[in-house]
């Protein structure tokens, strides 16, 4: 399979809409809380997320959908511009809208309205649904059981021999066509398709057994290759209609930021790595670590997830802003965490220290020091990476939200600007001896220290490495 060909997403796209706010009252005619709104957002949700997110490797991704032109309608399309190509289905009604009220980034009521309904493709959209699909690296139904895929389900069964297609399932939507090589309900789903035929003695068994029961019973009835069964933080459970010794891939960590949209990371995720070759086993391994990082990165509220560009853009994925980001987060009652050093040359300890501050919050600054202010730190010959270097190797890491880059020897000034809940060091410090420490409490922020690899250091390095070239010269000393 070449990795260059398409991911084609088909299924239902929603506006999903995040009212923010802070909850400190009730108010006086009801025992409800009142919710002070600090800010709003509306981004793609259900299928639409799921394109945007298998888009942002720079794969090509195709999303087969049905819109309108209603304003909710035309929102999405905007946002999707530039990130993903569209093939549109006619819509009968008005996109549907989910709108989230959150205090202190967690969700107090969901509103709901909108319910068109997708209908079957003319001619010419047909054709182009059939050149889309003949050409795809792999396919993904992302059902929210509003009809795309039962409008496009022929085009979808002939599809299934050839190509790998991985089925997001929905209770009220429509079975997979037979040949999925990958089905992926959430465990309420399983429980839900289960509950009537008798696939587990106790429909409400939260046990590996019971799981394991439902996703081999559904991959028979569906006469799917295989089922993984996502069971949250404990990660997926992989299984087979013939098997009885189903794979379970545990979460990389425990992920506490907000789960919306992590269903759709992992069917995208998996979707991508069956396009490039993967096994089902190799698919489900990469999407359990991908969804606990999108999840612990704040899900599909994360608002780097939106800066980035698309394919075929003709310019790099954009850089956040890291006071924005930061006020961003805070906005929505997270915690801002930071650190920072030189990360002159990036090792297993630097990285080992980003991904644990990247787990204390919702969101990593990494501070960086100019090219001068490592040279007046490190003496000459230092920095040996440029700045620009650094920053983009840095900003190109999971756990890294956005890279600030400071001139002074010290980023105090650039902390008083960013004010972040956490500062995180690494090394031989206690947190009342960082020099930071002292800024932090000037807005009730907090110094941390974690631990640090043994024995990394870029300093080591570098000198590995000069010992290294001078063995290989002739007449140089040992």
């Amino acid at each position: 399979m070449k990795p260059q060909q398409p991911l084609v997403v088909v299924g239902d796209a929603l506006l999903d809409r995040d009212i923010e706010g802070t909850a400190e009252r009730l108010a006086p005619d009801a025992p409800v809380p009142v919710v002070d709104v600090a800010a709003g957002r509306d981004r793609p949700g259900g299928a639409g997320l799921a394109a945007v997110l298998a888009a942002r490797s720079g794969r090509e991704v195709v999303l087969v959908t049905a819109l309108g032109t209603d304003a909710a309608g035309e929102a999405v399309r905007g946002a999707l511009r530039d990130r993903v190509r569209l093939v549109e289905l006619p819509l009968d009604g008005t996109l549907p809208v989910k709108t989230r009220v959150l205090a202190s980034g967690r969700p107090l009521v969901r509103l709901d309205r909108g319910g068109g309904r997708p209908g079957e493709p003319g001619p010419a959209v047909r054709g182009e649904l059939e050149a889309v699909l003949d050409g795809a690296g792999a396919v993904l139904v992302a059902d929210y059981g509003r009809g795309t895929a039962a409008a496009v389900r022929g085009l979808l069964a002939a599809a299934a021999p050839r190509t790998p297609l991985v089925w997001d399932p929905h209770p009220r939507g429509d079975a997979p066509v037979p040949g999925a090589r990958l089905v992926t309900p959430n465990a309420a789903e399983a429980r839900a398709l289960t509950r009537h035929d008798g696939a587990c003695d106790a429909p409400d068994d939260d046990s590996l057994r019971a799981h394991a029961a439902r996703g081999a019973h559904l991959a028979g009835r569906w006469r799917a290759a295989a089922v993984a069964v996502t069971l949250g933080e404990r990660g997926a459970l992989l299984t087979r209609a013939a098997g009885d010794s189903p794979m379970l891939v545990p979460a990389p960590h425990r992920a506490a930021g907000d789960p919306c949209g992590a269903g759709d990371c992992f069917a995208s995720t998996a979707a991508a790595a069956l396009a490039d070759g993967a096994l089902p086993e190799e698919a489900v391994q990469r999407a359990v670590a991908e969804a606990a990082a999108f999840v612990a990165a704040g899900g599909a509220g994360d608002p780097g997830l939106w800066r980035t560009a698309g394919p075929g853009t003709g310019t790099a994925p954009a850089p956040a802003d890291p006071l924005e980001l930061a006020e961003a987060v805070r906005a929505r009652g997270g915690t801002v965490v930071a650190t920072g050093g030189c990360f002159d040359l990036l090792h297993a300890g630097h990285v080992g220290l980003l991904e644990g501050a990247r787990r204390i919050g919702d969101c990593l600054v990494v501070c960086v020091n100019s090219d001068a202010s490592v040279r007046r730190l490190k003496g000459p010959g230092r920095p040996l990476t440029p700045q620009a270097d650094r920053a983009r190797v840095l900003a190109g890491l999971g756990c890294v939200d956005a890279v600030a880059v400071f001139d002074e020897d010290t980023p105090e000034a650039l902390l008083r600007r960013l004010r972040p809940d956490v500062w995180v060091k690494g090394g031989d410090y206690t947190a009342d001896t960082l020099p930071e420490a002292a800024a932090l409490r000037e807005w009730g922020g907090q110094a941390v220290v974690l631990p640090y690899l043994d024995g990394r250091s870029t300093t080591e390095l570098a000198r590995r490495a000069a010992r290294s070239g001078a063995a290989g010269i002739p007449g140089a000393p040992a």
